[in-house]
């Protein structure tokens, strides 16, 4: 990608080819790219017929219904996977049609959390794309435009859920009227701390500290409710600070925290949120980690609580990924690889003593975790076996999930049954990953040898140099872009300079000049440009890591049976 920092008897046997096929190579990508982008477009032309404007299509029904606010949140979250399969045309007709039709002045109870990173984050990735999509952007951008002003408004509307003792926000919040007098004062661990990215891009855009002011306490306050070993929970009250669930571990409800504190550091080079991941990291693996695979634990005492694999885990080798720490991530990576073969899929929650499915948890969403590790492993390792699981993927969701109106989730792995949902973060995650994995060459790879510029009021700024951050619905944000609107012109200076040097050494041009000579900086403003200056060549001048060589790990029976683990009574 370019980054600077850088078992048991199975119900219903799988009957797809491609289990026991051969390899894949490079010379197979273009093959799977174009399968991956028809995939995209039989999805995405069927929510268009059938269910626009609905948030989601219901594949089975042929129809739409709305989920998570009434955004048309299907045409948001699949914009910015247009441009990346090349279709600039459609991405400016359903700019047009955003700026006409889109309203956050609604009636409407949202989540807080999925508003963020589907809404906010689809429209600021967009509006940092549009240039580079054939947009007429506005003087002055990136600093203004349509897309930026409906990112922004949508947040505004989010900012009454922080409106807590604590600053760490309310679940959800009525669009128009605020948070609910009875809404629960429970929030996930996730729902707080996975604001970072796009609130302060915002600001750091708009020019408007509220945002990103906002997102920090949010981690600060979580941060200091660690459990005395360092861990933790899975459901906080947002009022009190006092833990409801203790589960410990990196998966659903917790997941997105830990990566936006990594993906946080990176974007904005803060070795602080950086640090904390560290430190957080040293805990969970003392803690959670047996034989390569993560389990669940009491955040207080470190006892496994519940020895399961959850789909949503999946993200975590392509993190460990970004912090260079790939020899574990590979090890986890094949641990999780095997449990797709076994089913055509990963099922919500996989008990790791039984190597078998939990009640009421057998489903597969289409989620994008696994391909997504695999995008970011291959682009370190360059190892085919990850190609391997991208084929295994294309091929398991066009067997079993295609229908006639989109791509359905599956209701239970054991037998394939499938359920009358198409979730937007198919078109903006899970068919991006997999075309990413297959296009090595996509603009989104950028490695710095080629940028683009663009005048702003502040003067001329660097873009579209490569090192994009992902946000968690895969939303890819410019980190260059964020210093273009800064009035700390040595900031933007920084990484124009940077930029330039790498460009210069790999096609021996002279340096372009700047002119940081007509400025007078404050020692403090000096400081903190060496100390991002450093961090940016310490780990862009980090050697590649080893190919992958490891064989997927077993997992031995250290684990006694605990029983059924998230019972509900449905």
């Amino acid at each position: 990608m370019g980054l600077l920092w850088v078992c048991l008897v199975i119900a219903v046997p799988l009957s797809v080819s491609y289990v026991n096929a051969v390899g894949i190579t490079k010379e197979d990508m273009p093959h799977y790219r174009e399968r991956v982008k028809s995939m995209f477009y039989h999805a995405y032309n069927s929510y268009l017929d059938n269910a626009f404007p609905y948030d989601e299509l219901r594949p089975l029904t042929c129809d739409g219904h709305d989920t998570w606010g009434s955004f048309s949140l299907t045409l948001i979250d699949a914009l910015d996977t247009l441009l990346v399969l090349g279709n600039k045309t459609e991405f400016q007709r359903v700019v047009q049609l955003l700026e006409n039709t889109l309203d956050f002045n609604i009636n409407v109870n949202a989540s807080v959390f999925e508003t963020n990173i589907r809404v906010v984050g689809g429209l600021l990735s967009a509006h940092l794309l549009s240039k580079k999509a054939g947009v007429e952007v506005d003087t002055g951008w990136p600093c203004t435009g349509p897309l930026l002003q409906m990112a922004e408004a949508a947040a505004r509307k989010l900012l009454p859920a922080f409106h807590t003792p604590t600053g760490m926000p309310y679940g959800t919040v009525n669009l128009m009227y605020g948070v609910n007098p009875s809404e629960t004062p429970v929030t996930c661990t996730a729902g707080i701390g996975t604001f970072i990215l796009e609130f302060a891009a915002l600001s750091r855009l708009t020019g408007d500290p509220v945002f990103e002011n906002t997102a920090r306490k949010a981690l600060n306050e979580l941060w200091k409710c660690r459990s005395d070993i360092g861990l933790v929970g899975n459901h906080i009250d947002v009022v009190s600070s006092k833990w409801v669930a203790q589960d410990a571990g990196i998966g659903a409800g917790v997941d997105s925290y830990f990566e936006y504190l990594v993906k946080g550091a990176i974007l904005l080079q803060d070795e602080k949120l950086m640090a904390m991941f560290l430190e957080y990291n040293k805990v969970i693996q003392n803690y959670t980690k047996f034989d390569d695979w993560y389990l669940w634990v009491q955040m207080h005492k470190g006892t496994v609580s519940m020895p399961i694999f959850q789909s949503l885990d999946s993200y975590w080798p392509g993190l460990q990924s970004l912090i260079g720490d790939v020899d574990n991530a590979v090890k986890t990576f094949l641990n999780y690889y095997t449990v797709w073969k076994q089913f055509g899929g990963l099922p919500e929650f996989y008990s790791i003593p039984h190597s078998y499915t939990v009640d009421k948890r057998e489903g597969y969403p289409l989620r994008p975790e696994l391909i997504e590790s695999a995008m970011y492993l291959y682009r370190a390792t360059g190892d085919p076996i990850l190609l391997e699981l991208g084929r295994d993927a294309v091929e398991s969701i066009e067997k079993i999930c295609k229908v006639e109106c989109g791509f359905a989730s599956i209701k239970d792995l054991r037998d394939h049954r499938l359920d009358n949902r198409m979730e937007s973060f198919f078109l903006a995650e899970t068919v991006k990953y997999l075309y990413l994995l297959f296009d090595p060459d996509n603009f989104l790879h950028n490695d710095g040898s080629a940028f683009d510029t663009v005048t702003t009021p502040y003067g001329e700024c660097v873009i579209d140099a490569g090192g994009y951050i992902f946000n968690t619905e895969a939303h890819p944000l410019d980190p260059a872009a964020l210093h273009c609107c800064s009035q700390h012109r040595s900031e933007r200076w920084e990484v124009e300079d940077l930029i330039q040097q790498f460009y210069s050494s790999r096609t021996g041009m002279n340096k372009l000049t700047t002119s940081k000579e007509k400025n007078v900086q404050t020692m403090k403003q000096k400081k903190e440009d060496q100390d991002i200056s450093a961090t940016f060549q310490k780990h862009r001048n980090k050697r590649s890591p080893a190919p992958l060589s490891c064989p997927a790990q077993s997992f031995t029976a250290r684990l006694a049976i605990m029983g059924q683990v998230f019972l509900d009574n449905r």
